[in-house]
């Protein structure tokens, strides 16, 4: 029977190629919308916000313009030798948004999220924002899936811990929400990529204080990502019930990311975040992921979206590696 999840919209746009290549089968053919009755695997689920912004920021364009690279790129990885059509993915839509309520665009999020994983209680959620404040409903609403607690894994230049005082909640609150609100300990947080000269020492002092495990752009630089998300995945995935990883694209050096609001220097490669993210696909405890922080309008001829997308299939391929 066809189901309908309550504040989840269809996809808004839906682009199909109309080059057809028998051996090959490119994201549009594979990516499809849901059909409200398939018991799906992968779920692709855009959050368009981005007014809770603090840089001026078009983020809430990123699903759809991610969608309509679905038709330039094929879903087999050579590294991995896994072909992604195997997976039964599908394009969920979107959680509605309020059009001026902010406050109700996270309450949204969470219930939006928890109707899907109410309805499907299988589902991977690939969740594509919106800036990094969705992170904060999206984990509750992951939360109550599971009886114990959750640890993270982030990637990203910037801690997200400002107070909520001075204009919060905004995409620089999220993790200090999801700590002050008791959803996530900070000593199950691990960030990967922060960066000089984009924090504080007042902020770097409350994540310190919170126990939340810390690994700089340069330390990534310096000692590699495999070590490094090694521990990560140790801070997150020890006595917890499952990991939630959430990606910030401004984690990326601007040569890689130039489409996202707070661009920095000495960032991230694209292949220590893709290694990270294929090992992170791998590890069975990983339930959830969303990508952030990208604004389309910025970006030169779709290369941080594109950068968004390889992102995605990139984890998908680390998923398809599970035992």
């Amino acid at each position: 029977m066809k189901k309908s999840i309550a504040l989840l919209q269809p996809p808004e746009v839906i682009f199909r190629s109309n080059w057809t290549d028998r051996y090959e089968t490119k994201v549009a053919r594979w990516l499809i919308p849901w059909d409200g009755e398939e018991a799906v695997d992968i779920g692709f689920i855009g959050v368009p916000l981005s007014k809770t912004s603090i840089s001026v920021s078009g983020a809430s364009l990123l699903p759809n313009s991610v969608r309509e690279l679905f038709k330039a790129v094929t879903t087999y990885n050579v590294d991995a030798d896994v072909d992604l059509q195997e997976l039964l993915a599908r394009d969920m839509g979107d959680i509605q948004m309020h059009v001026t309520d902010l406050a109700q665009c996270h309450r949204n999020i969470e219930q939006g999220l928890t109707n899907v994983y109410q309805v499907l209680p299988n589902l991977f959620p690939v969740i594509v924002g919106g800036d990094h404040s969705i992170t904060y409903p999206s984990v509750k609403a992951f939360k109550k899936r599971f009886a114990g607690k959750v640890g993270i894994v982030q990637f990203d230049s910037h801690m997200d811990v400002r107070n909520l005082d001075d204009g919060g909640p905004s995409n620089g609150t999220p993790i200090r929400s999801l700590i002050e609100a008791g959803t996530v300990e900070g000593n199950r947080i691990a960030q990967i990529g922060i960066h000089s000269f984009a924090n504080s020492k007042p902020y770097r002092e409350y994540a310190v204080a919170k126990g939340i495990t810390q690994f700089t752009a340069r330390q990534v630089a310096r000692e590699g990502i495999d070590g490094i998300l090694s521990q990560a995945m140790a801070v997150a995935g020890t006595e917890t019930d499952a990991i939630y990883v959430t990606v910030d694209m401004d984690v990326l050096d601007q040569a890689y990311a130039p489409g996202v609001p707070a661009m920095v220097p000495a960032g991230m490669t694209s292949w220590q975040l893709f290694d990270g993210l294929f090992e992170l696909g791998k590890n069975p405890k990983v339930m959830g992921m969303d990508v952030v922080c990208v604004d389309p309008v910025r970006d030169q001829r779709q290369a941080t979206s594109r950068m968004t997308l390889y992102a995605i299939l990139t984890f998908l391929a680390g998923y398809m590696k599970r035992p």
